[in-house]
């Protein structure tokens, strides 16, 4: 899309201007922040100084005169909103009291309350939070008359996912069962009655959810015609960052604020829209320049952040994008060293460089604090913790819990834990509460038969256990023996008891628990796959006790008093981040891209945009990594490198052996 300037409305020459805005920007950010009126479409690049450039904007339209209650900055975060303030106040020299500023959210609250009871809510409404959503779902389902006793249903928290995408993407129910949730098909009916009956006792009880700020801000001006000419004359100008993440709901919101002067300033990078998962709409920013035709475009191509071999391969990668603003990300900095491409043998390999390579660099005087490992799913990062734990170097995971601590994780070492220990009752009472219709009290007693007893499992298995639940539990019961009875001979194989206890139920049981039960499967499968290399059950439950249980002691310099962890985290919890050295593991075909984005062009276009984003957060050093061969349970699987290394051109990176055999695994 190529880049055009027409000559816009400007402000008026006479305004005293206490800020030298020549000298405090780049070629690049002055036009911006000096264009006139009308819309406009900035496309910031990575590490471009975006930020720099939307607070100048906002100091800018200040001296400009526009009054502050007619500014409107939309931010995607409190944190972004109060930063972006901060600067403008410290620019003035003066307080914004009276600014329109914060999340799309915050801002749709206030003018709600002001205007409740023309959608039949009280000014006072509450809102809701997400456990209490969870909790109010979680009753509509009763309240529906939904029997979870006799069939499977999910629960409050799945039930929440599903409602939520449903109108932030503002698709009906049908299409987004088909498209993310087949295994609720033959539930539609239910979950409609469902739904219904949340939002009747929201209405009924004067509560809100999260997305009703958005979804019921949108209704206010659509329907109700005072409300819209109110704020749609009172925002002469409307800026809004991070524009590429907006959903459909909060594109129809900017547009009809903006309808009355026009004034919209949106900013943002499309080759950064990784989001869709939350509903955020690519096409919002891409179509732009259609809805609004007489648009400025202006372009932040400086990057302020990384050496120009590593924007280099950005931008080589970023090229094979089916459809994106044209932008090519340039240095300010110095050469620097190639980005390296490193297969390995296996996982274990690949964990075992990253740690090596840490100690290296810590060596040679790099904090742990400036390197990071980033991946496409939480779980690729299971043989990473077990190998830094190991060699004792800190590690903060921004991905999630340690999975050790994970819910799913502990439930399924659960069942291996009392084949090793038959006297754990922690591990017991887990296994007895997570079988439906057996509760603490009923938990608590089959677990005072069973600690009496000389031989715990052989007790557990006898037809009596079941009778001490009511009859709803008692086929969960009888499930749950059938299960410690076929898992009992596999005490040397852990591998196949975790593949075992997914299959005969509990890969049931996070479906219906679990929004993002996918992952929570993948992650057990990988521990699966990880419980191939211990020959007992013993060996494999220390292994992980040893991890989970263990804190791994600094490696910095005695005195230096300041704390060190490198980083381990997805690639979209990286977003807007920034390290010294960067570890993108497990670039691997299915790993990263996702599988469970074969199929569709736009989910690999997202997956590419993912990948840029990647190797963007790092500064100096950039490692891109992955296994060659992989061991399932189903054996050994080859792996081919990941699409976006293939894309690269070979002059972008450095192809690094570590060992001499690995050579024969090489696959480019």
């Amino acid at each position: 899309m190529s880049q055009r300037y027409i000559l816009k409305t400007a402000f008026p020459t006479a305004a005293n201007y206490k800020i030298n805005y020549d000298d405090a920007l780049t070629e690049e950010q002055l036009p911006i922040v000096k264009s006139g009126k009308g819309a406009a479409l900035v496309i910031a690049g990575a590490g471009s100084g975006k930020t720099r450039t939307v607070t100048y904007r906002v100091a800018y339209l200040v001296e400009s005169g526009v009054p502050l209650e007619n500014i409107l900055l939309l931010t995607f975060t409190n944190k972004a909103s109060k930063e972006m303030i901060f600067r403008v106040e410290g620019l003035l020299k003066a307080n914004l009291n009276g600014l329109w500023a914060g999340t799309f959210h915050h801002v749709g609250n206030l003018i709600l309350r002001k205007h409740a009871k023309k959608l039949g809510y009280n000014k006072n409404f509450t809102i809701m939070d997400r456990g209490d959503s969870k909790d109010l779902l979680d009753r509509s389902i009763k309240e529906a008359g939904i029997n979870t006793q006799e069939k499977k249903f999910p629960k409050g928290d799945v039930l929440q996912d599903v409602y939520s995408y449903m109108n932030n993407s503002q698709k009906q129910l049908s299409e987004v069962i088909e498209s993310k949730y087949p295994h609720l098909f033959e539930m539609q009916t239910e979950l409609k009655v469902v739904f219904s009956v949340y939002e009747e006792t929201k209405k009924k009880q004067n509560l809100m959810d999260f997305d009703d700020l958005l979804i019921k801000w949108l209704e206010l001006l659509l329907q109700h015609e005072d409300v819209l000419q109110e704020f749609s004359e009172r925002f002469e100008h409307i800026l809004v960052d991070e524009y590429q993440d907006t959903n459909t709901i909060q594109a129809q919101v900017i547009d009809l604020l903006a309808s009355r002067h026009g004034n919209l300033m949106v900013v943002g990078d499309d080759s950064q829209s990784i989001y869709s998962f939350r509903a955020a709409e690519f096409r919002n920013i891409i179509d732009f320049p259609k809805k609004y035709q007489n648009c400025q475009i202006f372009k932040i191509e400086t990057n302020h952040r990384s050496t120009p071999e590593i924007l280099n391969l950005a931008n080589d990668s970023i090229k094979n994008a089916a459809e994106r603003f044209e932008k090519n990300l340039k240095a300010i900095r110095k050469t620097g060293s190639q980005p390296a491409v490193i297969s390995f043998r296996d996982v274990y390999k690949q964990a075992a460089f990253v740690a090596q390579r840490m100690l290296e660099l810590n060596d040679e005087g790099m904090k742990l604090s400036d390197m990071a490992v980033l991946y496409r799913s939480h779980y690729h990062c299971l043989e990473l913790q077990m190998e830094l734990t190991r060699r004792g170097i800190p590690f903060d995971i921004r991905s999630g819990m340690r999975l050790w601590e994970e819910a799913h994780i502990k439930d399924v070492t659960s069942y291996l834990k009392i084949f090793h220990n038959p006297h754990d009752g922690l591990s017991w009472l887990r296994i007895l509460k997570l079988i439906p219709s057996v509760g603490q009290k009923t938990a608590e007693k089959i677990w005072k038969k069973i600690q009496a007893a000389a031989e715990p499992i052989e007790t557990f298995l006898k037809k009596e256990i079941a009778g001490e639940a009511s009859k709803a539990g008692q086929e969960g019961l009888e499930k749950a023996q059938k299960l410690i009875l076929r898992i009992r001979g596999m005490t040397e194989n852990p591998s196949a008891m975790i593949e075992t206890i997914l299959d005969s139920g509990y890969g049931d049981y996070l479906r219906m628990n679990y929004a993002n039960y996918n992952s929570r499967r993948e992650e057990l499968e990988e521990l699966g796959n990880y419980a191939l290399e211990y020959i007992s059950l013993e060996k494999f439950l220390s292994a992980l006790a040893l991890v989970g249980g263990t804190s791994a002691e600094e490696i910095v310099s005695a005195g230096s008093g300041e704390k060190e962890a490198v980083v381990l985290t997805t690639v979209h919890q990286a977003k807007g981040l920034e390290w010294k050295t960067v570890f993108v593991i497990w670039l691997a075909e299915g790993r990263f891209p996702s599988y469970l984005s074969f199929g569709s062009e736009k989910e690999i276009e997202e997956e590419r945009r993912l990948f840029y984003v990647a190797v963007t957060r790092s500064k100096d050093q950039l490692y891109l990594a992955y296994p060659v061969v992989y061991q399932s349970r189903e054996g050994s699987i080859v792996m081919k490198a990941s699409r976006f290394i293939k894309e690269l051109s070979e002059h972008r990176y450095e192809k690094w052996l570590v060992e001499e055999e690995e050579e024969k695994w090489d696959d480019f």
